[in-house]
């Protein structure tokens, strides 16, 4: 059975709200009992909401009153929160039960909702009152914003998921980790300046979450996780907000939610100013930024309080569509990446290649190495001479991590010199090819490599 697990680390040291936000855990809890009772009846269910409805009124009331008396510096942002919830977000969930009669779906959409919600308001929001604030980030020099961003995100991470998270990329295009859920929130600032905001989190890392949350084993995403995802999420960037003023989320516009497909093509649109990945240890985490004249127009459906229900069954629906059967099983692409500080080099390969084989492209070994991490190819085809660091360090690097030693690499590169050969034989390549060498011959050692691989 679903239960809301209550931990010390939601204690905020002021007795009487810690006790009352413990009573608002208890009070969803009886309701999520109610909600899988095959007992369960409308009365029940509408008495349950409406005990909820007057605690939580009753709880901000109280905890209003002592941020007042603290002179609490935040508080007109924090009154707003809980006016934007008990006068629209509380009706809107009612006025849907009665719509649909307190239906099942109905009751676990009001249950995710306030779960995601409350959650996430206690374990940020009302963390603030006591002090456990954010560094506020204000006026700081362009050069240094994505260290702030970066270490402010991870804070977040760790706040709200409990989760430790670590940068591995700062140029995240999309490139697939995995099942996801992808969040979007479009905003508009004080002075109607746009600001568009997707959150991207690999499923097994929601699972994660939410087993942490409800003390229950979810094998799949489903109705309640997301509604609980979509309001830890709101609750992210409202504390994302607080502490980087320059990032004016003032009010929600839209909200959607994305299938990987729908985030690759809007990147392939125009690409994020900031676009941040991060790996949790328990699944891959992103978020990405796009300000002004970048953000896009309309690329999925509005999820609105009218909608929601249906909205999450469609986006469920999508994500477990299964490929129509045929006579021959479709052939997955082998993925190739691709390392070369050489924009011409690149579009030639992509040019010979793209029509066989998935490739993924990268300009140093830096950043190769990223990408491996993220979205393993089958081969990697490197070039030997890059700054900083070359293609002989690359392979070392690939050859010492266990992970990924096995990954096959062939150099593709323009020395040919037997010191510069030999240089790289130990670390055991698949191959050596000459850049000088006609197109059609470097296409026929790849595929000749991949041939070899399969019989």
């Amino acid at each position: 059975m679903n239960q809301i697990v209550w931990k010390d680390s939601y204690k905020i040291g002021v007795d009487f709200i810690d006790k009352e936000h413990k009573q608002l855990f208890s009070t969803m809890n009886k309701l999520l009992k109610i909600s899988e009772s095959e007992e369960k009846s409308e009365w029940a269910c509408r008495e349950g909401v409406k005990y909820l409805r007057n605690h939580t009124t009753k709880h901000f009331e109280h905890e209003e009153e002592y941020m007042k008396s603290i002179n609490y510096s935040e508080y007109e942002i924090h009154k707003r929160l809980h006016d934007n919830f008990r006068k629209y977000t509380l009706p809107a969930l009612e006025a849907e039960m009665e719509m649909n009669e307190y239906s099942e779906d109905s009751v676990r959409h009001f249950l995710g909702v306030c779960i995601g919600w409350v959650v996430g308001h206690t374990q940020t929001e009302d963390q603030a009152i006591a002090g456990k604030t954010m560094s506020k980030w204000m006026d700081i020099p362009h050069e240094e914003e994505k260290d702030a961003l970066e270490a402010a995100v991870i804070q977040l991470v760790k706040e709200i998921f409990h989760l430790e998270a670590q940068m591995i990329s700062e140029q995240y295009a999309g490139e697939d980790f995995g099942k996801v859920v992808c969040c979007r929130f479009l905003y508009h600032g004080e002075k109607k300046e746009k600001w568009e905001v997707t959150l991207v989190f690999e499923d097994r890392l929601l699972l994660k979450v939410i087993r942490g949350i409800l003390n229950a084993e979810y094998p799949r995403v489903d109705d309640m996780v997301l509604n609980v995802t979509r309001y830890l999420s709101r609750q992210f960037l409202e504390r994302l907000r607080e502490s980087f003023p320059s990032i004016d989320l003032m009010n929600l516009e839209k909200e959607s939610l994305l299938t990987h497909e729908q985030l690759v093509n809007s990147f392939e649109r125009s690409q994020p100013s900031c676009s941040l990945l991060f790996d949790t240890g328990e699944g891959y985490f992103a978020f990405c930024v796009a300000a002004g004249d970048s953000v896009r127009g309309k690329i999925a459906s509005v999820v609105n309080p009218d909608n929601a229900m249906d909205a999450i069954k469609k986006y469920l629906a999508k994500g477990n569509k299964k490929e129509p059967e045929t006579a021959e099983p479709l052939q997955r692409k082998k993925k190739i990446l691709v390392v070369d500080d050489s924009e011409f080099m690149l579009a030639r390969m992509v040019k010979m290649l793209s029509e066989s084989y998935e490739l993924i492209e990268a300009t140093s070994s830096v950043s190769a190495i990223k990408k491996i991490a993220v979205n393993r190819p089958d081969l990697v085809i490197l070039d030997y001479e890059m700054p900083v660091c070359d293609g002989r360090q690359a392979l070392e690097m690939i050859r010492s991590d266990k992970d990924i030693a096995d990954i096959p690499v062939i150099f593709l590169t323009g020395k040919g010199d037997r010191e510069s050969v030999k240089n790289v034989m130990s670390l055991k390549p698949e191959g050596y090819l000459l850049k000088s060498m006609p197109d059609e011959d470097i296409k026929k050692n790849i595929n000749g490599f991949f041939a070899k691989s399969k019989s």
